[in-house]
């Protein structure tokens, strides 16, 4: 537009003077040569400022492209991390449960074994009290079975041994040196053994004192007096445990008289000397189980 403008100006001036100097006409034409100049200088910044904006408008897009996926992306990441924040509060949570659980339950256990252990050092004293008194009742037994022997020496090899079996002090008489047969009053020598054993008995008043009368099987004829073996070895029985209780010093309530009649042979009775054998009373001596079960008793 400016352009057009000097030219008017200049073909104006041409047409009102009709002699122009070669020095004006030079100055104009310099003057417009410079005017393009500028404006083709001018055309180029405008295109370079064009790419220019062009490059920064792109530039802008990509940098706004990269920002929203920046946000999208930063709120994603948080959005997450709130639900991996949930996530380990519940975990926590429960994690806390559980070890307080564990802890609870751990603890029941320990009073648990504590109390067990408790009870098996409760359990291996008790044990180690009824070794003992096993041990001293053994030892009982042993000092009462020589004291025994040592007292009925004079009367071993005549039908009374002494023996030691089950925990158990057995004195056994054959009956030919109690009774007559059939009979259940008991002979001189008989009795005399008897007092030598009461005499050792009444040193031992915690031992029970079972007296069995023993038969063989040959049949009693029923009389008067007796009615069968049964009969005949419960009379012996109680007879021998008459004789013992002349003794003051031996406890009734220690004593027991029973009849086994012909049924706890130790011989057989088809010979002469087994029949003899078996025809014996049996005093059993048992050291008291009273202590050992108060002890085993005992929770």
């Amino acid at each position: 537009m400016k352009q057009n403008l000097v030219l008017l100006l200049i073909f104006f001036l041409l047409t009102i003077t009709s002699c122009v100097s070669t020095k004006v006409f030079n100055d104009l034409e310099s003057r417009y040569a410079e005017v393009k100049m500028q404006r083709n200088s001018y055309e180029k910044s405008r295109d370079s400022i064009q790419q220019a904006w062009d490059l920064l408008d792109a530039d802008l897009m990509e940098v706004s492209t990269y920002l929203k996926r920046s946000r999208d992306s930063v709120s994603q990441a948080r959005e997450q991390l709130t639900q991996w924040e949930e996530k380990y509060n519940l975990l926590k949570e429960n994690s806390e449960q559980k070890i307080q659980k564990s802890i609870a339950q751990n603890n029941a256990l320990l009073k648990e074994i504590a109390l067990r252990k408790t009870e098996l050092q409760s359990r291996s004293e008790r044990v180690d009290q009824l070794e003992e008194m096993i041990q001293s009742q053994k030892q009982a037994l042993d000092e009462l079975k020589n004291r025994l022997s040592d007292a009925l020496l004079n009367f071993e090899g005549k039908g009374l041994t002494v023996e030691q079996r089950n925990g158990k002090v057995y004195v056994s008489m054959e009956n030919k040196l109690l009774f007559k047969s059939g009979r259940w009053d008991i002979e001189p020598a008989g009795k005399q053994a008897l007092k030598e054993l009461a005499m050792v008995l009444e040193e031992n008043p915690d031992i029970s004192i079972l007296i069995e009368g023993h038969t063989d099987n040959v049949p009693f004829s029923p009389n008067g007096a007796l009615e069968s073996n049964w009969d005949l070895s419960t009379k012996r029985a109680t007879a021998v445990v008459n004789i013992l209780l002349e003794n003051e010093q031996i406890l009734p309530q220690n004593l027991t008289a029973a009849g086994r009649s012909e049924y706890v042979p130790i011989a057989p009775n088809s010979t002469t000397e087994g029949r003899a054998s078996n025809r014996r009373i049996e005093v059993v001596l048992s050291p008291s189980l009273d202590e050992i079960t108060a002890l085993l008793q005992t929770n």
